[in-house]
């Protein structure tokens, strides 16, 4: 997706940059300039004009993350490059950035589950186990609620919170997997990542499309009970929680049961075409695994995918 002079003055007109009452001249001019002309360069003085301390460290971010974006050219090839070296944006130009490429990916998706197994990919989630399955809710969502924000109609089940209390959600299934596209921009709907639950499958086939959009090769990915391989080939962790375990057991350490079980599921990927895989270990198995950190949150990050993938460089 190209860069768009529109794409850039949507964040010029979020809150956090856009003048308010109390902005000085200073700021005013930087925004109708930008507004003008958004590739336009802002010296180093136009910032330090900026009295606000606050206005002028939000600008140095979004400028910088500007001239990322206008440097790469396309919006995935600045999602992508940022993972080759240090990560110097906010993280919520980074979840932005895999929202609306995950938009473009699955345009034109008909199946409900597959598009609220997306938002895993660019928002937090809040897991919990009841009556044996592995349920997520969004975070922000789930916050909002337990402090007494409650909007919506209430579910059926109750996603647990923490201590904060109970937050009542509906679960998406097959059969009622429809309610979701009344209420797709709410956030406020639960799926089930227990093995054999469909929307634990639909998050398998997003990952598939997030892999062939960014690298160009089609992979399979399916959800299993455990890994049966003693000492198997290769793993990514889908967050930093399933690396650092993942890591351990391949290493041969014991993992206590307590961290075992913050596991909420695992996969199998497997490349269609084994020549695009590492020579050494063409046509084996790559492990994946998602997670949850003591605290119930899940904070997947998609670019694991691309970044770990054991690709032949030819």
């Amino acid at each position: 997706m190209r860069v768009t002079d529109d794409y850039l003055r949507a964040y010029y007109l979020r809150p956090e940059v856009h003048p308010v009452e109390e902005s000085d001249d200073a700021e005013r001019e930087l925004h109708a300039s930008l507004m003008e002309e958004p590739r336009r360069r802002v010296s180093q003085r136009e910032l330090d004009a900026i009295e606000d301390p606050d206005a002028r460290d939000n600008y140095r971010l979004v400028l910088r993350f500007r001239d990322r974006l206008i440097q790469a050219g396309t919006v995935e090839g600045c999602y992508l490059g940022l993972f080759r070296g240090a990560v110097d944006i906010a993280p919520l130009f980074v979840e932005q950035m895999a929202h609306v490429i995950l938009r473009n990916i699955l345009d034109g998706c008909d199946d409900p589950l597959r598009l609220r197994a997306a938002e895993c990919l660019f928002r937090d989630q809040k897991a919990t186990i009841q009556e044996g399955h592995a349920l997520v809710a969004d975070l922000e969502t789930v916050e909002m609620h337990a402090a007494g924000n409650r909007y919506g109609s209430i579910g059926r089940l109750i996603v647990e919170a923490g201590a904060l209390g109970k937050v009542d959600l509906d679960v998406l299934d097959r059969p009622n997997a429809a309610l979701y596209w009344q209420r797709e921009s709410r956030y406020d709907t639960v799926i089930s990542l227990t093995y054999g639950r469909p929307a634990l499958d639909a998050l398998g086939r997003v990952l598939e499309m997030w892999v062939k959009h960014f690298r160009g090769i089609g992979v399979r990915v399916k959800p299993i009970r455990k890994i049966e391989e003693a000492r198997w080939a290769w793993h990514i962790g889908l967050d930093a929680e399933s690396t650092a375990i993942l890591n351990e057991l391949w290493a041969g350490a014991e993992v206590d049961q307590g961290r075992m079980q913050r596991i909420l599921a695992l996969f199998a990927l497997e490349f269609e075409d084994p020549r695009a895989m590492r020579a050494d270990i063409a046509g084996r198995t790559i492990y994946l695994a998602l997670s949850a950190t003591e605290e119930g949150a899940v904070r997947m990050k998609p670019q694991n995918l691309l970044t770990s993938l054991p690709l032949n460089e030819a």
